[in-house]
């Protein structure tokens, strides 16, 4: 396991979301994440805070450089819980859920997050607006109800395959309406 590899194979990506001129200040930025999978094990049996704190830091500067707020997707464990700020929660109106997620229950990276944030909380569902899944972690849960898929040139952290998407408002109306301005 390369942790310099992954660090520079996120921050690849990180940067092709940027070039997409799609992320937008304020916007919910969704990470699902096995840390396992991207060392080459299967789902929830190797998990790695070392993995986890590169990808992380790599996500907290892509904040800083978007102002996207980042949510991080629990494993099943904790019943796909997400991790975000407090003020995230309060801006959302989402629903508090009491748990603190850890390795075992909650995942490497959920768990990482939860202790560099500055105030954390679960919530039990989010609608975000982009969508990073490393490792096959099934966040679409958690996305806005037309997700879009988006091709990137980096399929893959580690050994872990990479999905990625944004979300669109759904169009309504029918042959007379109009969708652009």
């Amino acid at each position: 396991m390369n942790i310099e590899k992954i660090r520079n194979e996120i921050h690849v990506i990180m940067n092709q979301w940027k070039d997409q001129n799609i992320v937008r200040s304020n916007g919910i930025f969704m990470l699902g994440c096995s840390t396992s999978e991207i060392a080459g094990e299967r789902i929830g049996t190797s998990g790695s805070t070392e993995i986890a704190g590169a990808i992380f830091n790599e996500l907290k500067a892509f904040q800083v450089e978007t102002g996207v707020e980042l949510a991080f997707q629990c494993c099943e464990h904790l019943n796909r819980a997400v991790v975000v700020e407090r003020q995230t929660m309060e801006r959302l109106n989402l629903d508090e859920v009491i748990a603190v997620p850890h390795p075992k229950a909650g995942g490497s990276m959920a768990s990482h997050a939860y202790k560099q944030l500055n105030d954390p909380v679960l919530v039990e569902f989010i609608k975000a607006d982009y969508g990073m899944d490393l490792g096959d972690t099934l966040i679409g849960m958690h996305l806005k109800h037309v997700a879009v898929p988006m091709r990137l040139s980096q399929t893959s952290v580690g050994q872990a395959h990479a999905t990625f998407a944004y979300t669109r408002p759904k169009l309504i109306g029918g042959e007379r309406a109009m969708y652009q301005k």
